[in-house]
C-alpha cells in the first residue's frame, strides 16, 4: 500500500484581529505580496506592514498582482525578491497573490527553475532562505493552507495548477475582517469555490478518513452561511464561518485531490477569463449528476444535510447568491456561441489531461467532457 500524508501549515491563527500576530514573528526583512488596491484601499497593507516593522523587520511590497497571474509575474517576482532577500514572505490579498507569491518563492530560492519542471511536479525543497506567510483576504481558493498553485501561461491561454508540499504555507492568518470588505458578487463567486473544494475533495478517490469530516463540515458551513454573508456584509459570525470553512475545505482537499469540477473551470477560465469561482459553481451541478452512477458519497452528503438532490440543491444555492446556472449567461466577461465553438475541442483535451481528473470518482473521456461543457454553455 502506498503512503499517503496529511499535511498543512505548521500554524494556522485565526479569528478577528488575528493579522497582530505579524508583529510576533523574528526576523530581519519581510517582503509582502499583494494584488491590485484592495488591501492598500482598506487599510490592511498599511496595517501589516506596520506589524512587521513592530517586530523589528524592514519591509518590501510587491504589488500588482494581477488576477489570473502570469508565469513572468512570478519569475519576476522572484527576481525581486532577491534584491531585497527577506527571511519571510508574506503573501496577503485573493487567490491570485498567494498563489504568484508562492510560485514567487521558489523563483527566489531556485532562479534556474523551468516551468515546465514545476507543471510536472519537479519542486525543489525550499526554506532555504525564507519561510511562506498566507494572509487570505478572500473566503474562496484556501491558497492559504494549501499544496496548490494556479498560474496561467496567457500566450496558450491555459491555467496550470501546480501543485507540491513544498509551497504549503508555514503559517496561514485567517482574519475574518479582511474579506467583510468583499462585495457580494466576489462573496458568492469565492464562496461556492469553498463548496467546489469541499464536495470534489468528499468524493475524490483519495479521500480518507482525515479529510472526510473536513470536506462534510466545509460543506455544512458553506449551506448554512454564505447565503447571510452575501445578503449582509458586515455579518462577522457569517464571515468567520464562511473563512474557517474556506480554510477547513483547503484542508481537505490539498490532501485528497479534487475532480473535474476543477479541470474544466481551470480551462474555461484560461480561455475566455471565467473567474475561477464562478466557473466552478456553474460547473457543480451538471458533474454531480454525471459522477453520481459512480459513487455514493452524494448520497451520503444529502443525508448528512437533509437534502433529497444535491444538484439541485446547488443549483438553488447558486441562485439565491445571484450566479447564473449557465456560461451564456454570465456579465462578468462575454462568451459568445462562436468562441465557446471554436474552443470547445481544445478545452476538452486540455480538461482531461489537468492533473485534477485524476482523482474524479468517476472515469471519463474528451468526449464526455465536451458534452458537459455543452449542457453547461
Amino acid at each position: 500500500m502506498a503512503l499517503q500524508w496529511f499535511r498543512v501549515p505548521k500554524d494556522i491563527v485565526f479569528g478577528e484581529g488575528s493579522l497582530s500576530y505579524l508583529a510576533e514573528l523574528r526576523g530581519k526583512r519581510a517582503t509582502l505580496v499583494t494584488g491590485g488596491s484592495s488591501m492598500k484601499k482598506y487599510g490592511f497593507l498599511d496595517q501589516a506592514r506596520a506589524h512587521l516593522n513592530k517586530a523589528g523587520m524592514e519591509v518590501d511590497i510587491i504589488d500588482g498582482v494581477e488576477p489570473n497571474p502570469s508565469i513572468e509575474t512570478v519569475v519576476n517576482g522572484g527576481k525581486k525578491l532577491a534584491s531585497f532577500a527577506p527571511d519571510w514572505i508574506v503573501a496577503i490579498g485573493g487567490g491570485s497573490a498567494l498563489d504568484a507569491a508562492k510560485i514567487m518563492w521558489v523563483y527566489y530560492e531556485y532562479p534556474e527553475t523551468k516551468f515546465q519542471d514545476l507543471v510536472e511536479f519537479k519542486f525543489p525543497k525550499l526554506r532555504t532562505k525564507a519561510k511562506f506567510i498566507a494572509i487570505p483576504s478572500t473566503s474562496g481558493t484556501a491558497s492559504e493552507i494549501t499544496a496548490f498553485s494556479v498560474i496561467t501561461d496567457h500566450s496558450n491561454h491555459i491555467k496550470y495548477p501546480l501543485v507540491s508540499y513544498e509551497i504549503t504555507p508555514d503559517i496561514a492568518i485567517l482574519d475574518p475582517l479582511l474579506p467583510a470588505k468583499m462585495p457580494p458578487h466576489i462573496t458568492a463567486n469565492t464562496g461556492m469555490d469553498v463548496m467546489a473544494h469541499a464536495v470534489e475533495a468528499y468524493v475524490s478517490t483519495n479521500a480518507t478518513s482525515y479529510t472526510d469530516p473536513l470536506a462534510l463540515e466545509a460543506i455544512r458551513l458553506v449551506f448554512r452561511q454564505l447565503p447571510v454573508a452575501y445578503r449582509e456584509p458586515t455579518n462577522m459570525r457569517a464571515r468567520g464561518d464562511m473563512h474557517n470553512a474556506s480554510t477547513i475545505a483547503g484542508m481537505a482537499f490539498t490532501n485528497a485531490s479534487l475532480g473535474i469540477v476543477h479541470s474544466l473551470a481551470h480551462k474555461i477560465g484560461g480561455e475566455f477569463g471565467v473567474s475561477h469561482g464562478l466557473a466552478n459553481a456553474i460547473l457543480m451541478p451538471y458533474i454531480v449528476e454525471y459522477n453520481r452512477r459512480e459513487t455514493q458519497k452524494y448520497s451520503q452528503i444529502e443525508a448528512q444535510l437533509g437534502i433529497n438532490n444535491l444538484a439541485d440543491t446547488l443549483r438553488d444555492l447558486n441562485r439565491k447568491v445571484g450566479i447564473p446556472l449557465h456560461f451564456r449567461e454570465v456579465t462578468e466577461v462575454k462568451i459568445s456561441e462562436e468562441g465557446f465553438a471554436e474552443a470547445l475541442e481544445r478545452m476538452s483535451k486540455n480538461a482531461f489531461a489537468d492533473p485534477c481528473t485524476l482523482t474524479n470518482p468517476r472515469p471519463t473521456s474528451p468526449g464526455d467532457i465536451r458534452e458537459i461543457y455543452q449542457a453547461a454553455f
